[in-house]
């Protein structure tokens, strides 16, 4: 696997430019941090040299710009001698990110106790309806249990 990785990059640094294009991407977030890479992304390397660098807005090409000198030295530190020569920043599109998984997706709902089931069902009792008297039931059964779960002590 390893092979294929070092020889698809080998294949990309023939393209000049483009292989280093590479490098940059792969290391922008860790290098601008990830607040900045959320709102701009390397676009295009120039023949000089210079990086061209895609914005979400004019305020943040403006306050990047302020901030080159500081963000190519982090670029040299961490590229070396293939680090960009300037930075350019402009408005332009951004890759779309997938959004993050949510913690509260993925925690499992907690399960209500019996204590809870029975405070549900004396809530939903009044409800003649059989099945919305269920439902009721049910909401209300989980919905003690996240709140007792939610509760810091």
């Amino acid at each position: 696997m390893d092979r294929l990785g070092k020889e698809f990059l080998r294949e990309l640094g023939r393209f000049g430019s483009a292989g280093q294009m590479v490098d940059l991407v792969a290391i922008w977030p860790e290098t601008v941090g990830e607040t900045v890479a959320a709102n701009a992304w390397p676009a295009r390397l120039a023949r000089d040299g210079t990086l061209h660098v895609a914005t979400a807005s004019s305020t943040w090409a403006f306050e990047l710009q302020q901030l080159e000198r500081e963000m190519a030295q982090r670029l040299q530190k961490a590229l070396g001698p293939a680090a960009p020569a300037r930075l350019r920043f402009a408005p332009g599109p951004l890759p779309e990110r997938p959004p993050a998984p949510s913690s509260e997706l993925r925690k499992r709902p907690p399960e209500p106790s019996l204590e809870q089931a029975r405070e549900a069902r004396a809530l939903a009792a009044a409800i003649d309806a059989e099945e919305l008297r269920k439902s009721v039931e049910k909401a209300a059964r989980m919905s003690l249990a996240r709140a007792a779960a939610d509760r810091p002590f």
